[in-house]
């Protein structure tokens, strides 16, 4: 149809007859006709656009049916999945693990310490424990002061020191021991979901779960102040600049910066980043 319109554009007009009535129908024939063109060629481009309009929709709905992971779509966003999977859990938590929520406020340590290490930046910390959690701040603070000066913590490197700033003076980065409940919703503001399980870093906050504090995790073939150990020596690992590190092989120490609290993965539990006065690590893990 399309090539008929284009010939009959191009076609050269007749002579009218000399007869009025025979010129004048034939000029209104011409019109009629040059009316029904237009009218078909509106229909054609309005079909057109449709047509497209539809193929655009559909192609929509396709790439938000299938969209993988890794393309952008517009469907709502999921929920983060937890870090790894915990293990099992009792429906009920053993008494020994302290209470699953506290006030979600914190009392801080009232007292400064000293400077754990010989060389390097210092980092000044805070201590804070969450109020009805049943645990004293000072007394947390004493454990992390003894972990920060072992001479097989972070401090060994020599490239950073660390040291407790008293109450909530000015810090790069504060120590929480925290319940369950408030530990989830810290670590969640980060887009961390632990599922109330696991312990936490997020910027400028090291986040202890009480839980996992008070208790350990399943199996861990250690005491569980070694466990206290090495969270407090994993987490601080992530506030100064280290990522996660997977189990070298079966037997070995688990590197500190390997997520123990999922699980040994075959290795042995080891709280510290130096062994043998020399940097312990495994694998990178992506």
């Amino acid at each position: 149809m399309a090539s008929r319109l284009i010939h009959d554009r191009r076609r050269e007009p007749e002579p009218l007859p000399s007869d009025p009535r025979a010129a004048r129908e034939i000029v209104r024939a011409a019109r009629h006709r040059r009316r029904e063109d237009a009218r078909r060629r509106r229909y054609l481009v309005a079909g057109v656009m449709a047509s497209a309009g539809l193929l655009a929709i559909l192609g929509m709905g396709r790439q938000m049916l299938f969209a993988s992971d890794d393309e952008p779509s517009t469907a709502p966003a999921r929920r983060e999945a937890p870090m790894l999977a915990p293990p099992s859990q009792p429906a009920s938590p053993p008494p020994e693990a302290g209470p699953a929520k506290g006030e979600g406020t914190f009392a801080y340590a009232t007292t400064a310490g000293p400077v754990a290490g010989a060389a390097g930046a210092l980092k000044k910390y805070r201590v804070a424990v969450e109020n009805g959690s049943g645990q004293q701040a000072d007394a947390f603070a004493a454990a992390i002061e003894k972990t920060y000066g072992d001479p097989r913590g972070w401090t060994a490197g020599a490239d950073v020191r660390l040291q407790r700033v008293a109450g909530e003076g000015a810090a790069d980065f504060t120590v929480f021991l925290a319940t369950p409940v408030t530990s989830e919703a810290m670590c969640a503001t980060a887009g961390l979901h632990t599922d109330g399980y696991s312990s936490c870093r997020i910027a400028g906050k090291v986040i202890i779960n009480l839980a996992r504090w008070l208790t350990s995790i399943p199996d861990y073939g250690a005491p569980v102040a070694d466990y206290q150990t090495y969270v407090i020596n994993h987490e601080t690992g992530h506030e100064l600049g280290h990522g996660h590190e997977a189990c070298p092989g079966d037997g070995k120490p688990a590197p500190v910066m390997m997520q123990q609290t999922y699980g040994l993965k075959g290795c042995v539990a080891n709280s510290w980043p130096y062994v043998d006065g020399q940097r312990y690590t495994g694998p990178k893990v992506p």
